[in-house]
């Protein structure tokens, strides 16, 4: 290997290492709120660009999808309906949840009647954000005493359903996106695509945003108080279930504006979230999903491995990836102390 490989492979390190952060960010926001470990936080970051393709014209994706709404937007709006009717007791809200159903659909329906690309990108966006609250409503929320293995077990068949639901929504083909910024940087011997700036550019904004969140704002303030205690934080009066919606739209808004990012990168297809969601998870573990930081640098890490790993031994980059959970699962398992459910 000489510096010419390995300037190459720093930049693939860097970039897909940055990819792997903003998912353990919103990993570990959501475990430290709600004690979820979000599975499918993978398909969220797909379905946003998926959902885009439907309102690029005819020319630009090859396609002739015009007038055809996405399923993502029928999903959301089908989910936001359902919140409604278990909100009942509360008309107000179940009445905006009926609005927000409604409004999906009209963005849906605008978008694939064509709109301006800028335009069709926020709307890909908004439009597959409902999905991450309305996942915690349905399906965490009434579990709210349940152990985090329970958890667990929802956030995997919400994986598998959603994996299923982009199969069907979207077919197994790869979609090629437009970049907003085309064209190529060199650095010294090595082209970084300009798309790859934005990226970085977002996951610097989103670990900015999220520190003044947390240390400045009175609902991060909030969210950390359910992280430390969700007991303590309930007996000072904040709800940990509006909690849970907070830290569920974050995520979601972190993985669907990183995958609309991502896309021109990557060719997304409906089964790609499963396994960048697998390896910012990795990223997670390394810092324990608890230390956002630490989950940063082990995504670099992760992200330095798999790049070494795909040149010296591409068929076998994911199953090495993994096995970086090994020794740090052992480490944790000698230093963990057995405690009970706080709840």
């Amino acid at each position: 290997m000489d510096w010419t490989i390995a300037a190459f492979l720093a930049a693939d390190a860097v970039q897909n290492g940055t990819i792997y952060a903003l998912l353990a960010l919103a990993l570990v926001l959501v475990f430290a709120v709600t004690r979820v470990i979000l599975v499918p936080i993978g398909e969220l970051l797909v379905f946003a660009p998926l959902t885009y393709v439907f309102f690029l014209p005819g020319e630009v994706s090859g396609l002739q999808l015009q007038g055809a709404i996405p399923g993502t937007a029928w999903l959301s709006a089908g989910m936001l309906a359902v919140w409604a009717v278990l909100d009942r007791a509360a008309p107000r809200r179940a009445g905006v949840l009926l609005g927000g159903a409604l409004a999906v659909l009209g963005l849906a329906w605008w978008g694939a009647h064509g709109v301006p690309l800028w335009l069709g990108w926020i709307f890909a966006v908004l439009i597959v954000f409902p999905i991450g609250p309305a996942s915690y409503r349905l399906f965490f929320e009434p579990a709210r005493n349940a152990s985090v293995l329970t958890y667990l077990i929802i956030a995997v068949g919400l994986h598998f359903a959603y994996q299923g639901l982009g199969l069907v929504f979207f077919g197994p083909e790869q979609y090629r996106l437009p970049p907003i910024l085309p064209g190529q940087t060199a650095f010294g011997s090595v082209p970084i695509n300009n798309q790859a700036f934005l990226v970085y550019g977002f996951a610097l904004f989103a670990m900015l945003g999220l520190y003044l969140f947390f240390t400045r704002s009175l609902y991060g303030k909030a969210l950390r108080a359910c992280a430390v205690n969700r007991l303590g934080a309930r007996l000072l009066g904040i709800n940990p279930a509006q909690a849970g919606y907070v830290s569920f739209g974050i995520a979601t808004l972190i993985a669907g504006v990183a995958g609309m990012l991502l896309a021109p990168l990557i060719q997304p297809a409906y089964f790609q979230g499963f396994l960048l969601g697998l390896k910012g998870f990795v990223a997670g573990i390394l810092g324990g999903l608890i230390s956002y930081p630490l989950a940063v640098v082990g995504a670099l890490a992760v992200g330095g491995l798999e790049s070494w790993a795909s040149f010296q031994a591409s068929a076998f980059k994911d199953a090495i990836v993994f096995t970086l959970l090994l020794p740090i699962l052992f480490w944790r398992s000698l230093r963990s102390r057995e405690v009970e459910e706080e709840e």
